[in-house]
């Protein structure tokens, strides 16, 4: 009898713990609230916004969807999704959702959707404290078919003071003009002596128009290179030391190439010549480094990536570094070389010079030297050097 009572004991135990595992709205936040100030601060979506939508998609983080594929948000695979899926029951049987090798992967995604749709632009037009207005917007732009959704999020935000996490990168996101997209497309042209497809990446020189087989992109000079050549022969042919060839094109060793591509041969530069790229279907994060003609370790800082980490088509991938809300592009000198040395900053909409020069603590007087201005009008998109 005391034995069966005493497993009686263990067992309710037992099964208390097993229920008790599950994580809390506390637990969620403090594991993930960092990948919403992240993305916040690379693309944009509110923070409050996106832990409140991964609250209530994974059920506080133990659905069986998020545990079956780290996906967050609920996003399905769509037609432009060729990565990993999982079958999940949704609003119909065997739905195929996106599955992620990790939760950063999730958030990360889940930014780029939003930001890369055309149905979701309006919401970046808000002010991201604008916290009901996302919620309402989210839903009218068919994120959900629960007629209650914005409501349920806008409790989640007021009830667990979601609120603190867009307030802490309010002042870090970047500023996009969307009229400098418009007329950016992904156009092709065909080389003529390989008669494959290559992209047409716009820079300072008129990119891909080759002169003896050497073209220019993001102003440093490269070459078309077949599928099987050695990249000796290419390091002698160019007279370029083997180890800098690969240095420049951030390669580990020699080798035959596997495909036809551009190699470089002579540094990259740190910055691209456009604010973004969008990625292809089965591009890599190096793929996008030799398109654009930017060093591959910027590209890793520029946009929170890890080593080996996948991209999904349809990604954008930020070919320059964000500062303040602002992206700190270069301009470009006759060369076709960035200027270096000297910090510049990109005029936003409705910002003065006054504005600039308190923002930087510097004078009116050295910004309009600096930048030859005869007058305080400003241009948005203009390049301001803002210290020497």
């Amino acid at each position: 009898m005391k034995n069966i009572f005493f497993f009686l004991i263990v067992y309710v135990f037992s099964v208390g713990n097993i229920f008790g595992q599950g994580m809390t709205v506390n637990d969620y936040l403090a594991k993930y609230k960092d990948f919403a100030i992240r993305e916040m601060k690379r693309m944009g979506v509110p923070a409050a916004i996106s832990l409140a939508q991964g609250l209530l998609e994974t059920e506080n983080g133990n659905s069986d969807l998020v545990n079956a594929s780290n996906n967050h948000f609920g996003i399905k695979c769509k037609g432009t999704w060729n990565a990993e899926t999982v079958s999940h029951d949704d609003d119909e049987q065997g739905e195929c959702f996106r599955s992620y090798k990790s939760a950063e992967d999730s958030y990360r995604d889940h930014s780029n959707f939003l930001r890369g749709s055309p149905r979701y632009a309006f919401l970046f037009k808000l002010d991201p404290r604008d916290y009901k207005g996302w919620a309402y917007g989210l839903k009218k732009a068919g994120y959900a078919t629960n007629p209650n959704y914005p409501d349920i999020l806008i409790k989640y935000i007021e009830d667990n003071d979601l609120e603190q996490f867009t307030l802490a990168a309010v002042n870090e996101v970047p500023v996009f003009d969307a009229s400098k997209y418009t007329d950016d497309p992904e156009e092709k042209v065909v080389s003529a002596d390989t008669n494959i497809a290559v992209q047409n990446i716009p820079t300072d020189e008129n990119s891909l128009s080759s002169e003896k087989g050497i073209v220019f992109i993001n102003g440093s000079k490269a070459v078309r290179i077949p599928k099987g050549t050695s990249l000796l022969a290419v390091a002698t042919q160019n007279n370029i030391n083997l180890n800098r060839l690969l240095q420049i094109n951030d390669l580990n060793k020699d080798g035959l190439l596997d495909r036809d591509q551009y190699i470089f041969l002579e540094k990259k530069q740190k910055s691209g010549a456009r604010d973004y790229y969008v990625v292809q279907p089965n591009e890599t994060l190096y793929d996008v480094a030799q398109k654009n003609g930017v060093m591959l370790q910027s590209l890793y800082d520029y946009n929170n990536i890890i080593s080996n980490a996948p991209l999904y088509q349809g990604e954008r991938i930020m070919l320059r570094a964000l500062v303040n809300g602002a992206v700190a592009a270069k301009p470009i000198d006759g060369s076709g070389r960035g200027l270096e040395n000297e910090n510049f900053h990109e005029v936003q909409p409705k910002e003065s010079l006054y504005a600039i020069s308190k923002k930087y603590n510097v004078s009116i007087g050295d910004l309009k030297e600096w930048n030859h201005l005869t007058d305080d009008n400003l241009k948005i998109g203009q390049q301001l050097i803002i210290s020497k």
